[in-house]
């Protein structure tokens, strides 16, 4: 017996590459040109991010450097590439700072079809952008990804609850 994952998104689909949140906030995929902004942000935001990611994915590492940062990011790109993940990153319109990250993820866990997630720097919460970000990615997920059942982690279900679900196990004879 093997165990082989199912196609996730459908062959020949195209992953936006840009989308416009407000009139002066964009995401669009990260990759390790983007360490420079991705870095401080996530830094910056550190202690809370771990309380948010930290038991489901073990990051973002206390001391994380530059070199460990371009790594992950150059993962990330090449699962955008390979259409297996994707990570998007939360820019003002000249793309001077990140504001945050977006992450739809195929599922790891029973009862959806994909698994996203998104936060914003400390400086950003509660903010109007915060809000708009919010009210976004739920409907841009609806209209543009080939979703029918996507799960918001820590959103429509708490972190510790997607952690007590029961893995997704794919099996093939």
């Amino acid at each position: 017996m093997t165990t082989e994952p199912t196609p996730w998104l459908p062959d020949g689909w195209a992953h936006p590459t840009r989308v416009a949140v407000t009139d002066g906030h964009h995401l669009r995929p990260m990759g390790p040109d983007d360490v420079d902004l991705d870095l401080p942000a996530v830094r910056g935001s550190r202690d809370r991010l771990w309380s948010i990611y930290g038991q489901a994915w073990g990051w973002p590492p206390v001391h994380l450097s530059r070199e460990a940062d371009i790594d992950d990011l150059a993962h990330h790109a090449a699962e955008i590439e390979a259409h297996e993940s994707f990570l998007y990153g939360l820019f003002d319109a000249d793309e001077s700072v990140l504001l945050g990250c977006l992450y739809v993820d195929p599922p790891a866990k029973v009862g959806a079809d994909a698994e996203i997630s998104w936060w914003v720097v400390d400086a950003l919460l509660g903010s109007d952008l915060e809000a708009a970000l919010d009210a976004f990615v739920p409907r841009w997920i609806a209209a543009e990804w080939p979703l029918a059942q996507p799960r918001y982690v820590g959103r429509d279900l708490s972190w510790a609850a997607w952690l007590a679900l029961p893995d997704l196990v794919e099996e093939r004879a």
